[in-house]
């Protein structure tokens, strides 16, 4: 059976007053949003840190045989990723060519 959903409905519920509607909401005891703590870094304090004599090491890898660096957003990629629209000198990832 096909529904017309740009008729208007008109039923029960549609007979209760604003004030009738009112009373069925629950009354909100405090109109503060719940906010999820783990989202940000509401728990790192680096203010006083001293962070000069930290020495970070990091290991850089060359671009491999079957990798390639793509001219748009210069992101290494694999070749499976290399797309169609792409030229010689022009790499262009699939993410980018879309």
């Amino acid at each position: 059976m096909a529904t017309d959903y740009d008729a208007p409905r008109k039923g029960e519920e549609d007979n209760d007053s604003i004030e009738a509607l009112k009373e069925r909401v629950p009354q909100s005891s405090s109109p503060n949003v719940d906010i999820d703590q783990g989202d940000g870094v509401h728990g790192f304090d680096l203010s006083d840190a001293d962070l000069s004599d930290v020495e970070l090491e990091t290991v850089v890898i060359p671009p491999q045989v079957d990798e390639f660096t793509c001219m748009e957003c210069f992101l290494i990629k694999h070749r499976s990723q290399l797309s169609a629209q792409s030229t010689e000198g022009n790499p262009i990832c699939n993410d980018c060519a879309f």
